[in-house]
């Protein structure tokens, strides 16, 4: 199995974090994979606030019930409605939601990368927008979609249970068992 299968097939959610500072350029790293996701229409309509100092992490927690333990950074996923909204009603409407799948996908691989290099996290979508928005600054037309807490795991992440992939994929057609496999 390649490295890169190996990461995603062994990412699980981390929410227990060592009091471990992450190094800036580790950082950074993280980012570039996170702004290589897949985006519609290359619209780019994501917008994400690092928030690192310990201080500023506390009180994003207090707005954020589905953050546990104390991560050594926070990103904040946003959609940017300003460049979904220039187009007429029912296309601006859909590349609006869209976008916030493309959001999505941008957490999926700083999930990744964050895992490949022996971090982890948790995207939530438990917070106070208005608190955050507030807390952060955050305008108007950027919509704060996942608080993703991230650090170094203070114990080895217990895996949880998935479905048979046998349960929930069909072949061809709705209810159709996948190839070798008997229904």
């Amino acid at each position: 199995m390649s490295d890169a299968l190996d990461v995603m097939r062994t990412r699980t959610v981390l929410r227990n974090y060592a009091p471990e500072r992450v190094d800036d350029t580790l950082v950074d790293t993280l980012l570039d994979a996170m702004v290589a996701a897949p985006t519609a229409s290359n619209k780019q309509a994501w917008s994400f606030v690092v928030v690192r100092e310990p201080g500023s992490v506390r009180r994003l927690r207090a707005f954020a019930p589905g953050v546990i333990g104390t991560p050594a950074l926070v990103v904040v996923a946003c959609v940017d409605r300003s460049r979904t909204d220039r187009l007429p009603g029912h296309v601006s409407q859909k590349i609006y939601e869209t976008s916030k799948l493309c959001v999505a996908m941008a957490v999926e691989n700083l999930l990744l990368a964050a895992h490949a290099e022996g971090l982890g996290g948790c995207p939530v979508s438990s917070f106070r927008e208005r608190q955050i928005r507030g807390l952060l600054g955050i305008p108007d037309h950027i919509e704060p979609l996942l608080v993703v807490p991230l650090g170094y795991p203070a114990e080895a992440p217990t895996p949880s249970d998935r479905r048979d992939k046998n349960e929930v994929i069909s072949n061809e057609r709705w209810g159709h068992a996948p190839a070798g496999t008997s229904a």
